[in-house]
């Protein structure tokens, strides 16, 4: 059974259709990318499955065998569904190992000491490669670019959702530090997670193998494939794939 199953979902903003019937399925340990130009709809996808207040949604979607689309925002994220943002925002005065144990305590449904936690916050820092002062510091106050993107992959190893997607993980990141973002995710990857990153680039699949790439075009999935999809798209450029998408 699919881990997260979508039949026919469409995503409004107001009266505007932005997401226009897709399908997909998406198994437990799988990698899903999602490509395609700006306004295609990818964003508004994973806002919409995260349950997003700005979009009204119909269709279906099935997470972990249950209706998505009956539970709150906050319900989707305590059954395990992550989304990592694009542009994450700052949270003054509020340091991101409290932030992290308070979104662990309500993820887990248990609550841990500070003396706990610190446990097992430095446990996954410490896997990841990362100073623990890293967690002392304001929810991404005056973070830089990669700063904010190794921030949220630490949020996702300490929450350990069930579907984590990533939106434009590769935004503003150098070759070298999405290199290593991408390096983290593999590491991290567990056989009952599956993984949705939207991105317009195919560089973020050197490092992280794919089972599945999509590409969308107004609202809907035009094609998919594996990994050589995404090199064709490198390669050819996004004309190629609206040209060839009605043979594929």
């Amino acid at each position: 059974m699919a881990l997260l199953e979508i039949k026919n979902l469409r995503a409004f903003a107001e009266d505007k259709e932005i997401v226009k019937g897709l399908s997909l399925a998406i198994n437990p340990g799988e990698v899903h990318v999602i490509m395609g130009q700006n306004g295609s709809g990818k964003s508004t996808l994973l806002n919409a499955l995260a349950g997003h207040p700005k979009y009204r949604v119909e269709g279906a979607a099935a997470f972990d065998g249950k209706d998505l689309l009956a539970m709150k925002p906050h319900e989707r994220a305590r059954a395990g569904l992550f989304l990592a943002f694009q542009h994450p925002n700052e949270v003054s005065g509020v340091t991101l190992s409290n932030f992290l144990r308070r979104a662990y305590v309500a993820r887990h449904g248990k609550e841990v000491s500070v003396a706990e936690f610190e446990k097992i916050l430095k446990g996954k820092m410490r896997d990841l490669g990362m100073e623990s002062s890293f967690a002392e510091r304001g929810v991404n106050e005056g973070f830089s670019g990669g700063e904010k993107k190794r921030s949220e992959i630490l949020q996702l190893a300490v929450l350990e959702p069930k579907v984590a997607m990533l939106d434009e993980l590769d935004s503003g990141l150098d070759v070298d530090a999405l290199g290593k973002i991408a390096e983290t995710l593999s590491s991290i990857r567990k056989p009952d997670t599956a993984v949705i990153i939207v991105t317009h680039y195919a560089r973020i699949l050197k490092n992280l193998k794919a089972d599945r790439v999509h590409v969308m075009r107004d609202g809907q999935i035009i094609a998919s494939g594996d990994g050589r999809l995404a090199l064709q798209l490198e390669e050819k450029g996004y004309s190629w794939i609206n040209a060839a998408a009605p043979a594929l």
